[in-house]
C-alpha cells in the first residue's frame, strides 16, 4: 500500500489557519465576554473595573437570575425527555412503515419554519377563545370549560405552554436523527438475533438501544445545550412576560444588556451560562462514555 509522507511543517501550515480562525470566532468571543463581566460599562461610554462586583451581585443580589436558571433547567430537562419519545416514533417508523422518508419529512417539518413564523402561529393558538384562539374554542366545544386557560398570561402556566412549543417543534429533528442511527444498524444482526429468539422489544432492548447509544448522545448534547440558549422563541411569544415569569438566561441577559443598558453585566450573565454549557457537556460526556462501555 501506497504511504503518503508529509512533513509535520505541512500538516501546520493546512491546520493553523482553521485553527487561528475557530479560535479567533470561539474563545476570543468567550474571552472579550468574561473581561467585560468584569467591567461597569453600559457598551458605549467608558468603562469601570469593578473586579467580581457583577458576579457577586448575579449571584446574591438579582431577584429574576436564580429563577431564570431553573427555567431554563427546566427547558432542557423537558427538551432532554422527549428524546426516548423519538427514539420510540423512529423505531415503530422502521419496523411498520414500508416507506417511512414522507412520515419522517413530515414530522421535520416545523424544524424548517421560522421560530418567528412558530411562535406567532402558536401565540394566535393560544389566545383566549374571545379572541380567536384555537386551543380554548376546542375545550369549549368539548364542554371542557375549566381547562380553559390563559395559555401566555398565567404566570402559573406560561413557562409551560413554551415547553409544550418546543417539544412540539424539535420531536421530527430529533426523530429523524434516531432514525438514521437506526437504518445504520445491519439488518444480520437482527436476523442473527431473531433466530436467538430476540425480537421486538427484547431486540430494542439488547440491539437498537445499544448501537444507537453515540446517536442518543448526540440528540442529547443538542437538545441540552440548544435548551440553555433558548431566547428566540421566547422573545417572540412573551418576550419573558408576565412579570419575568417566562424568563430565561438568555433572555435576562438581552435585557440587561440593550434595554438596562448593562452591557458588562449582561456579559457576567453571558459568562455563566458559557460556563453552564461547558459543564453540561462533560457530565454528558461522562455519563454515555460510562453507558458505552457498559454496554459494549
Amino acid at each position: 500500500m501506497n504511504v503518503l509522507r508529509v512533513s509535520k511543517w505541512t500538516i501546520a501550515m493546512f491546520v493553523l489557519p482553521c485553527l487561528l480562525i475557530y479560535v479567533s470566532l470561539v474563545f476570543v468571543p468567550i474571552l472579550v465576554s468574561l473581561y467585560s463581566g468584569l467591567l461597569d460599562w453600559n457598551g458605549i461610554g467608558e468603562s469601570t473595573f469593578v473586579g467580581l462586583k457583577n458576579f457577586q451581585t448575579l449571584l446574591f443580589a438579582d431577584p429574576v437570575f436564580w429563577p431564570s436558571v431553573r427555567r431554563t433547567l427546566m427547558f432542557a430537562v423537558f427538551s432532554m425527555a422527549e428524546i426516548p419519545v423519538a427514539l420510540g416514533v423512529a423505531i415503530l417508523l422502521n419496523r411498520f412503515i414500508k416507506k417511512p422518508n414522507f412520515l419522517v419529512s413530515s414530522y421535520f417539518l416545523p424544524v424548517i419554519l421560522s421560530v418567528v413564523i412558530i411562535g406567532q402561529l402558536w401565540k394566535t393558538i393560544y389566545n383566549p377563545a374571545a379572541m380567536g384562539g384555537m386551543l380554548n374554542q376546542v375545550l369549549d366545544m368539548l364542554n371542557l370549560h375549566g381547562w380553559t386557560r390563559s395559555w401566555l398570561t398565567d404566570p402559573k402556566i406560561a413557562m409551560y405552554s413554551l415547553y409544550f412549543v418546543a417539544l412540539w417543534q424539535y420531536l421530527g429533528y430529533h426523530t429523524l436523527i434516531q432514525f438514521t442511527g437506526i437504518q445504520n444498524i445491519p439488518a444480520d444482526i437482527y436476523e442473527a438475533a431473531r433466530i436467538d429468539g430476540a425480537e421486538g422489544l427484547k431486540a430494542d432492548w439488547h440491539i437498537t438501544f445499544p448501537m444507537n447509544i453515540p446517536i442518543f448522545k448526540i440528540s442529547i448534547v443538542l437538545a441540552f445545550i440548544g435548551s440553555l440558549q433558548a431566547f428566540d422563541m421566547v422573545m417572540v411569544m412573551t418576550a419573558g412576560g408576565p412579570a419575568h415569569a417566562t424568563d430565561v438566561i438568555s433572555t435576562h441577559m438581552y435585557n440587561m444588556s440593550f434595554l438596562s443598558m448593562k452591557y458588562g453585566y449582561g456579559s457576567a450573565i453571558a459568562a455563566f451560562l458559557v460556563g453552564m454549557c461547558l459543564i453540561a457537556t462533560v457530565i454528558i460526556n461522562a455519563v454515555f462514555n460510562r453507558l458505552e462501555r457498559r454496554f459494549s
